[in-house]
């Protein structure tokens, strides 16, 4: 090993929703931003993500930074077989091209799902492994959201996860992970690590990790951590959006060369997720009751949570439920945001300050359109940065072209040409628009949104909504999924 061990650097993360009609596409990778080599590091090093962390890390460490492919586009639907074998391939390439290395540290998420591989993410790993070897240290971080499997772990030395939602520790698992690289190169440490997955499902409204049953998971997490001989610990609340065997929780722990030690912290934990269960799951008020609360309070803003049309977990983003029973109730004075290409063109066509007409929304699986009459107040290019640490880690944003549309309701109408997840306030203060002044924000999510919207909010009522991410799993229909699997099956066992 030479005196500043060489460490390859790379990241492929996709969320897989497998219930969408529609395909996660090459493209959708260019679009989301598609970078190689110093432009790797050009784009990610300031942001808040796990790249961040493991380049900061790693240089402090005195690894020399050997930067190979970075993508992360919006959560869609499952891989043509196609599309990824191309972006794999260019990982790979880049990475036999920059051997020979010490070391390497992938960023993945561990959701991924492709036509031919359920499993993706496990499928990278393979490949990543039998190209550079049996010896090489390779540790691996996922989102909390992984549906973990055992492919995952046999290729991977180590693997560290987030441990909040929103996700708030991404820069600060990324410094783990080079933190522990680093030791493993130095031979200070011999990694092991145990995955256990008992047959649970965690319900996402139940995924919040600073309240309930889920805090005190976390909690336990830390104190696992302190075990002498433990070098890591962490849960994955996993995606129940991704039908796939390996979907739902699981609990891994890496210790210094004692798999006994190991396998006994990853079950404790399991064992405390799963005396819990009950708690992990949820009910949610109707869209009806939702709307109703909001409208009655006192204090504004009221922040209503889309379940169903969460973006951040592969919703289409313009499903009209919500926005169609405030209309219903006649209630004032609400945002919401809709990706609607279609209407953005319009707005463009009438021109800031003029009157439009349109049927906004609704063009997905969730809601029909609905009639927004108003002014076009402003049209935007629709890029913003988010500087604090927000869920995702990105910093830089695009909606695509933007238009905002006033009505004599008072209702704010912003109309986006592309899909995106509400991660940020930046997305609507860039607009010049003041959330503090609404009574009701439509927020199309569940628990990510909270840290851009929570300092500013009345209150949040999560809402039962329905749709490719509605919140209760019987609502789905799953083909590869492990049976029994609490809460679908309540008399599922785990000893």
């Amino acid at each position: 090993m030479s005196k500043h061990p060489r460490i390859g650097i790379a990241s492929f993360q996709l969320e897989s929703n497998t219930f969408l009609p529609f395909p996660t596409t090459y493209e959708d990778f260019v679009q989301a931003g598609l970078t190689r080599g110093d432009d790797l590091l050009r784009r990610w090093t300031i942001t808040h993500h796990e790249l961040a962390g493991i380049i900061g890390q790693a240089r402090e460490e005195g690894l020399d930074v050997v930067p190979l492919l970075a993508t992360f586009p919006q959560a869609g639907g499952t891989m043509a077989s196609s599309d990824f074998e191309r972006i794999a391939a260019e990982l790979l390439e880049a990475l036999k091209a920059a051997l020979p290395l010490d070391g390497l540290l992938l960023a993945l998420h561990g959701a991924a799902v492709s036509e031919q591989f359920p499993d993706a993410d496990g499928e990278i790993l393979s490949r990543v492994r039998a190209l550079v070897g049996p010896d090489m240290p390779i540790v691996n971080t996922l989102d909390l959201h992984a549906n973990i499997s055992a492919e995952m772990i046999r290729h991977a030395t180590a693997t560290i996860v987030y441990r909040s939602n929103p996700h708030l520790d991404q820069a600060e698992r990324g410094r783990e992970a080079a933190h522990l690289l680093a030791r493993t190169l130095r031979r200070e440490i011999r990694p092991v690590q145990v995955l256990v997955t008992p047959p649970m499902l965690i319900q996402m409204c139940r995924q919040y990790t600073s309240e309930g049953p889920a805090q005190k998971l976390y909690q336990e997490l830390v104190e696992v951590v302190r075990r002498p001989g433990i070098l890591s610990a962490s849960i994955a609340m996993g995606f129940y959006y991704a039908d796939v065997k390996e979907m739902g929780a699981s609990f891994l722990a890496v210790a210094d060369n004692d798999r006994d030690l190991a396998r006994e912290a990853a079950s404790f934990l399991a064992q405390r997720a799963w005396e819990n269960r009950y708690e992990l799951t949820g009910k949610l008020p109707s869209t009806e009751e939702a709307v109703r609360a909001a409208a009655e309070a006192e204090q504004k803003p009221v922040v209503l949570m889309d379940t169903g049309d969460n973006v951040g977990g592969g919703g289409p983003g313009d499903s009209t439920i919500l926005f169609a029973e405030i209309l219903r109730q006649n209630v004032k004075n609400a945002l919401v945001i809709l990706y609607d290409p279609e209407s953005v063109k319009a707005c463009v066509a009438a021109g800031p300050g003029n009157h439009v007409e349109v049927m906004a929304g609704g063009k997905g699986q969730q809601g029909a359109p609905v009639f927004v009459q108003g002014r076009v107040r402003i049209l935007s290019d629709g890029h913003f940065t988010e500087t604090q640490v927000r869920h995702g880690g990105w910093g830089d944003a695009d909606q695509g072209i933007t238009a905002v549309v006033e009505t004599k309701e008072q209702h704010t109408v912003v109309l986006t040409s592309r899909r995106t997840a509400p991660m940020s306030l930046e997305q609507i203060l860039s607009l010049g628009i003041h959330p503090e002044r609404k009574q009701i924000l439509i927020v199309k999510g569940v628990v990510a949104p909270r840290a851009a919207y929570q300092p500013i909010a009345s209150r949040i009522i999560v809402t039962d909504t329905p749709g490719v991410t509605c919140d209760n799993p019987r609502q789905f229909q799953y083909l590869r999924r492990r049976n029994p699997l609490f809460p679908l099956e309540e008399d599922a066992q785990f000893p």
